[in-house]
């Protein structure tokens, strides 16, 4: 049975913090929160928590998974930046954006676009996300709480640990964070464009 922490969303309390992070690094699926949605996540390096989260969602080897990290250092050690890229990012983030990238060899192949080697990656403005990703120091691989059937991102802890708590072993309930996706924003080509819009602006697009 799931875990359920109740974790304040500005001053995120480092015991509970410590005790998640535990739970990442010894296998664990959590259920968190980031600034455009719940997320469900895992270390980057366990099979068998991936495995788990494909089968919770559903999801087939095709998925996009999202390395959601703590800043532009850590991106840089799972993705190929050039300057004009590294200076994008640094403009949008923390922010509910994802960007695909090609992939360095840090990330295992299992992550990748089967053909194209790329990752997601993205820096959250959340407290409660940083805090994890900081006491973890390195990614957790995720992908939006969005169950088999439904169109939108639960929203709800207490319904996520009613429909979840016998599969998942850790759910924080750090308050309200919306349901809108993260705009995606593909920089595999020579110029970025605009896959999916979500909460971040696109302005810079046009």
């Amino acid at each position: 049975m799931a875990q359920f922490f109740q974790i304040h969303p500005d001053n995120p309390q480092p015991r509970l913090i410590r005790q998640a992070v535990d739970i990442l690094r010894n296998g664990g699926v959590i259920i968190y929160p980031t600034d455009s949605s719940y997320a469900i996540g895992c270390h980057i390096g366990d099979k068998h928590a991936l495995d788990r989260i494909r089968q919770i969602r559903r999801l087939d080897g095709k998925h996009n998974f999202t390395l959601v990290c703590r800043d532009l250092s850590e991106i840089s050690n799972y993705t190929k930046l050039d300057n004009q890229q590294y200076r994008l990012i640094k403009s949008l983030t923390p922010g509910p954006y994802t960007f695909i990238l090609k992939a360095t060899k840090q990330v295992p192949k299992r992550l990748m676009h089967p053909k194209r080697k790329t990752i997601g990656i993205r820096i959250p403005d959340n407290r409660i996300a940083l805090a994890l990703l900081e006491d973890l120091n390195e990614p957790i691989l995720s992908s939006t709480l969005i169950l088999p059937g439904d169109d939108m991102p639960m929203m709800d802890p207490y319904e996520m640990k009613h429909s979840l708590e016998h599969q998942v072993d850790l759910i924080i309930d750090g308050g309200y964070c919306g349901y809108d996706p993260t705009t995606v924003i593909v920089m595999e080509d020579d110029e970025p464009w605009v896959a999916r819009e979500g909460k971040g602006d696109t302005s810079l697009f046009d």
